[in-house]
């Protein structure tokens, strides 16, 4: 199993920037592909980004394409979510996912392990 914690969220006005991070223990990190998910009040939660074991290699969904950068560091067990021109709607709880597989997926199910999740608020 593997523990994470995700850090980074808060309030920031339109058009801004924030980074995420989730910071990893437990099982090796390296060996994990990982991703973003989030959930809008009322909403259900939704993929965001994935990342493959080696970093090389992403997806993102079609909202946050050109604005969001997922990134990893295996060797200080992080990855980590860029997000520029932040609007409204990507007012959300973000949370950090890893599976048992080194390759990416854009569904919740292949996840494996969930960090409680970071707050974040875009305001006008």
């Amino acid at each position: 199993q593997v523990q994470l914690v995700e850090s980074g969220g808060g309030l920031v006005q339109t058009g801004g920037s924030l980074r995420l991070s989730c910071v990893a223990s437990g099982r090796t990190f390296s060996s994990n592909a990982m991703g973003w998910f989030r959930q809008a009040p009322g909403k259900e939660r939704e993929f965001v980004a994935t990342i493959n074991w080696s970093g090389d290699s992403t997806l993102y969904a079609d909202s946050v394409k050109g604005r969001f950068t997922i990134s990893r560091d295996n060797a200080q067990n992080m990855m980590y979510l860029q997000m520029t021109n932040l609007k409204s709607e990507d007012t959300a709880i973000y949370y950090c996912a890893a599976r048992r597989r080194r390759f990416l997926n854009t569904l919740q199910s292949a996840y494996d392990d969930w960090g409680q999740g970071t707050q974040v608020t875009v305001s006008s």
